[in-house]
């Protein structure tokens, strides 16, 4: 199965203050983005100055995982979630 990939605009919000510091990338139409797939926005790096928030329009281009891909991708995400629940809450050093 041939990889499908295409591309599409996307609207990137940037900011960086005390309060936030994201970007956000929102693909039109609101394509849904599933486990395995990429995403590479086009264009020059953002950089904007500490207290100040900024939109970008730009063009994405969207690579859709094939079933293999997005079946290892969801076993991967699931021994790193559990991960995080080696976490020990006993008084002392474990022995």
């Amino acid at each position: 199965m041939p990889t499908r990939t295409f591309e599409t605009p996307c609207r990137i919000s940037v900011e960086q203050s005390s309060d936030h510091f994201h970007a956000h990338v929102e693909l039109e139409g609101n394509l849904a983005i599933e486990p395995g797939d990429k995403v590479r926005v086009h264009g020059d790096p953002i950089q904007i100055p500490f207290g100040h928030s900024a939109v970008y329009e730009r063009a994405a281009t969207v690579t859709r995982a094939s079933p293999f891909d997005r079946a290892i991708t969801r076993l991967a995400a699931y021994f790193d979630l559990k991960e995080l629940y080696e976490v020990s809450f006993n008084p002392g050093r474990i022995k």
